[in-house]
């Protein structure tokens, strides 16, 4: 309209009311007053009343604002009212997005919940199954193309949905690196419904700006998940170290992403030397290899599979062998503050808890008697009120993780099946040692240590293995405390 207008076409606007013109009322006013006087056209509201041609100065320039001013007005309370409602379907888990994310569908009985779509579910396992493997994002999505499986967006497209995105490079839509990695972090695949990420500038505006992390809304057991917690955490460490594959490997080795010198905490580099048609793989100190101060840290690939695999196995049936007696607490009357008092971790928690506190009342004294400067005296207590502060975020971490053994069930809380299924290996693979091994230091000595994931989970289950021996064998001091790692 605005185009014929300046071609000289129209001489005549006509609406049903003024805000049909525009509710933004200072680009309506600017049309009314500047932009059709200048082209000679005459513009009419019907249920205004209102015609430029013969409305008189107090129509034009106050009527007409005032009423274009409540059109604003009215938009933007639709548009917080609007909000508003959405922001409590999102918090209540109710899906409002227009596409489901790669991998679900919305569900035929319950369109405000997702479900698993079978296909694009199994691509999404096999994906972070390829990364727990060793495989880069580049090698996973080179792989899904040479496999013809269709990237997010034409399979959307197969579905019929008119899906539209600005990450499109081509006429054909391929998986890329990126595509892989969106797919690697969504916590939407371990059931959680994570919605409001982006947000308008305001009601005035289409464009929309992405919001901080910590500000999306985010609704736990929203909908069935597709990928475990375990692996989904595994992947989020993996993803935060480097696992490229070496030159003319399809991925990377076996201990890549994971392999640490012990003193000086870089990765290990594997080296592989061949001589009269022999092949030996060793792993050296990253930081000596590019001459710093660090020592070759030399372990053969041999050894450490050895090591790592002994180690492995004797930790699980460590904590298999307890298994039975930690099952029992489950069918015992068991006070949980009475289980808290056994918790050695927290006692020492406390007992440094403590000690900032008569640090901190301490201060006082010193001010007083001028042995410490009133400034001093501040920076002091910030310092003490801050250390006592993150002691009591310890105290609470610790006190969860016992509460989620009780909520879940021992057995659950360290699915004791995959530690069962694990003493079964004869051969380190991937996939095993990625479950249960967080880390693997190696020090100049040859020592290997294994820092298994859900340590402090272990470490409770341990201590709960010790307040178990107490409730029913009373003076018996052994426990398994101090022995697990």
């Amino acid at each position: 309209m605005m185009e014929d207008i300046k071609a000289g076409h129209v001489n005549c606007v006509i609406v049903k009311d003024l805000s049909r013109l525009g509710r933004d009322y200072i680009e309506a006013g600017r049309l009314i007053q500047k932009t059709f006087p200048a082209f000679s056209v005459r513009f009419i509201a019907l249920t205004d009343h209102f015609d430029s041609l013969t409305a008189d100065y107090n129509e034009t320039s106050l009527t007409i604002p005032i009423k274009n001013f409540v059109n604003d007005s009215y938009a933007r309370d639709i548009s917080c009212k609007v909000r508003s409602h959405q922001k409590i379907k999102r918090e209540n888990g109710e899906f409002i997005g227009a596409f489901a994310v790669y991998g679900y569908k919305k569900s035929e009985e319950n369109k405000k919940r997702l479900e698993p779509d079978e296909y694009a579910a199994d691509i999404v396992r096999k994906i972070f199954a390829w990364k727990i493997e060793g495989f880069s994002n580049l090698a996973i999505a080179e792989k899904l193309n040479g496999l013809g499986i269709l990237s997010p967006m034409e399979y959307k497209r197969m579905q019929g949905e008119k899906f539209r995105t600005g990450f499109v490079t081509g006429a054909r839509a391929r998986w890329s690196p990126v595509a892989v990695k969106r797919i690697l972090v969504n916590e939407s695949y371990i059931g959680t419904l994570v919605q409001g990420k982006e947000e308008k500038i305001n009601y005035k505006l289409k464009k929309s700006v992405m919001k901080p992390q910590e500000e999306w809304t985010r609704v736990p057991e929203a909908h069935e998940a597709v990928i475990s917690r375990e692996d989904f955490e595994l992947v989020q460490d993996l993803l935060q170290v480097d696992t490229r594959a070496g030159n003319g490997d399809e991925k990377a080795h076996l201990y890549a992403g994971i392999l640490f010198c012990g003193d000086c905490m870089e990765p290990m580099q594997r080296r592989i030397n061949r001589y009269k048609g022999r092949e030996r793989v060793s792993f050296i100190c990253a930081t000596k290899n590019k001459g710093g101060e660090c020592t070759r840290h030399t372990i053969s690939e041999e050894d450490l599979r050895v090591l790592v695999l002994t180690g492995l196995r004797q930790q699980i049936a460590l904590f298999l062998e307890k298994s039975n007696v930690l099952a029992h607490i489950e069918r015992l009357e068991v006070d949980f503050e009475e289980v808290v008092s056994f918790d050695m971790e927290l006692k020492r928690l406390h007992k440094e808890q403590g000690k900032y506190l008569s640090l901190r009342a301490g201060l006082y004294e010193d001010l007083k008697r001028g042995i410490i400067m009133e400034e001093d005296f501040k920076n002091f207590r910030l310092i003490y009120e801050r250390r006592y502060q993150e002691l009591q975020q310890a105290v609470s971490s610790q006190e969860d993780a016992v509460k989620a053994l009780f909520k879940s069930g021992v057995a659950a809380g360290i699915n004791l099946e995959r530690l069962k299924s694990a003493m079964q290996i004869t051969e380190l693979d991937r996939m095993t040692l990625m479950t249960f091994v967080k880390r693997i230091l190696v020090y100049e000595d040859k020592r290997v240590y294994l820092e298994f994931r859900h340590k402090e989970l272990f470490s409770k289950a341990a201590m709960l293995f010790k307040y178990a021996e107490a409730k029913q064998c009373p003076g018996r001091e052994e426990s398994l405390h101090g022995r697990l790692v």
